[in-house]
This record gives structure tokens, sequence and C-alpha cells, in this order.
């Protein structure tokens, strides 16, 4: 089997088509194409309040290119969803209309907690005993998720993402609510570690002296964070060799990280390397073998 995984948010989107592998009674996934282009949608929604139409030109143009490659793989079955940028455009379901009846492509508009639901169906799986504040930060928003033993106690979706953050357009007081939400919510009388998804902490991990190969100290990814500080934009791209939308994002979105474990009380943070995709990757799967038995 063959699922597609189409991922748009405020400052990337991304497609993972990934196949199915059988090895003695274990399901896994291997990833068979990878394709993420900078939409920047938040860069219209935060500002104007809309997607121009330049933004939905690319991102027709983008899902008609999608749509070519599941078909040249085959795909079984896919799903697309977008966040934040989407659901607070005006013209957001007149976009995702013209989209699909132009590429066939059903684009489902999530709100916070779906997409949060979405990303800890699979990060779950690598938490251990304890106590775990899981930080997701997006473009448009961050979402917070508080577990013991690997079982969720609360989450909350806030207002405050990489790219809001560049355009100057985080919602009021953003700061000061998620400081509030970590204070009321974690157990301080226990050890907390943190567990970080999303492109930016991804990348800043890939850069950061690692304990293991999934986690790093806090320290270290702050250094890190004003290792990039200290250049210019271009130099970030030239030297650095940062993708043109991380390059502008990344310090910002290392603020959002960096503030919630100092908050939390958390030293260590461990990098997974899963998001919303492999969310929608795993929903694909456990629909497909519902189906089958029910066949």
């Amino acid at each position: 089997m063959k699922f597609a995984a189409i991922d748009i948010g405020s400052n990337g989107a991304r497609m993972q088509i990934s196949s199915v592998l059988h090895d003695e009674g274990i399901s896994r996934f291997k990833k068979v194409e990878y394709v993420r282009f900078p939409l920047r949608l938040g860069h219209d929604v935060f500002t104007q309040g809309r997607i121009s139409a330049m933004s939905e030109d690319r991102m027709m143009k983008l899902m008609l290119a999608y749509q070519l490659l599941m078909e040249l793989h085959e795909v079984d079955d896919f799903m697309a969803c977008s966040t934040s940028a989407m659901r607070e455009a005006e013209n957001g379901f007149e976009v995702r209309d013209h989209i699909e009846q132009r590429t066939g492509i059903h684009i489902q508009i999530i709100d916070g907690q779906r997409e949060a639901e979405l990303v800890n169906n699979v990060v779950v799986k690598s938490l251990g005993e304890g106590q775990y504040i899981h930080i997701d930060v997006g473009g448009g928003s961050t979402e917070l998720n508080l577990y013991k033993d690997r079982q969720k106690t609360c989450a909350k979706s806030f207002k405050l993402g990489s790219v809001r953050l560049l355009e100057g357009k985080e919602s009021k007081n953003a700061w000061i609510k998620i400081k509030e939400w970590i204070n009321q919510n974690v157990d301080y009388t226990q050890p907390i570690q943190a567990v970080g998804t999303g492109g930016n902490i991804n990348k800043l991990f890939d850069l950061a002296a690692k304990l293991s190969e999934s986690s790093a100290q806090l320290a270290e990814i702050e250094k890190v964070k004003d290792y990039i500080s200290g250049f210019s934009l271009s130099d970030r791209i030239n030297k650095l060799q940062l993708n043109p939308d991380r390059a502008d994002v990344i310090v910002p979105a290392g603020d959002i990280y960096t503030s919630a474990m100092r908050w939390a009380g958390a030293e260590v943070i461990h990098v997974p390397d899963l998001g919303l995709k492999d969310g929608i990757l795993q929903l694909l799967y456990d629909r497909a073998c519902r189906r089958k038995k029910i066949s």
C-alpha cells in the first residue's frame, strides 16, 4: 500500500508519499517521495486577512504537481490538511473549493485541536514514562500538550507561530498566556522533559551537539539559536546554507521552544522528527486496515 499526506502550513506546504512495509507482524512506513514548497500563506493572511490571487495561483500549481506525483506513484489513498493560515483567511474556504474543482484534491481545513490530535497520535509512541511537554511550533500557531506516563493530561493551541512573529502579528498577550498555561498545568513536583516537533526544531537539533540520537539539552538549543541570530539573513542563507523560508523564521521559532522549556523546567528536549504528515499517514493506514476488516 502507498499513502500520501499533504500538509499545508502557514510557512510551507509539504507532501510525503510512503509505502507500508510489513516485517514479522510489525508495520512501518518507508518514505518514497517528499516535496516541500515555501508557499508562505501566513504572510498574506496575518497581514491582509486573506490569501492573495498570486498565492492562490502558486498553491493551485503546487496541488496540480502533487496530484501528478500521486498518480505516478499510484497511491491507494491520500489526505490533505491545512492549518492556521487557511483557517484564518477570510477566503480560505473559497480557495479550497477552487483547488478541489481544478485538481480533485479536497483540503480539510482543520482546527488546532484536530491538528494536535493527529500529531500526538504518532508522537506519543516516542514517549517514555514520566512527565513530558510536547511543543509543536508552526508558522501561525503553537500547540502545547502535557503527558504523564504516555497519557495526555491537557492541551492548548495558541496564536503564536514563527511567521506570525516575523510579521509582528502575534495575538495580544500570547507569550503571557503560554507562560500562564504552563505554570497552571505542569506538575513542578516531578521532573519534566520536552518533545519538539516542527521543521525549525528539526533544523536547530541538526546543528546542535546531541545527548543522544534524538535528544539535546536546552542550553545547546539556545546556543545554536543565538549563534544563528548573530548572522544576517543573507549570511544565514549563503554561509549557513539555510533555505530562505527557514532562515528568517528559525530564530523566532526557537524563542518559542526555548521559552516554553524554561517555563516548564525542562532541561532536555527530544526531537523525533515527526509531524502532521506522519499523523495523516497513520490515520490513512488505520482507515485502510478497518476497511479491510469490514470487507
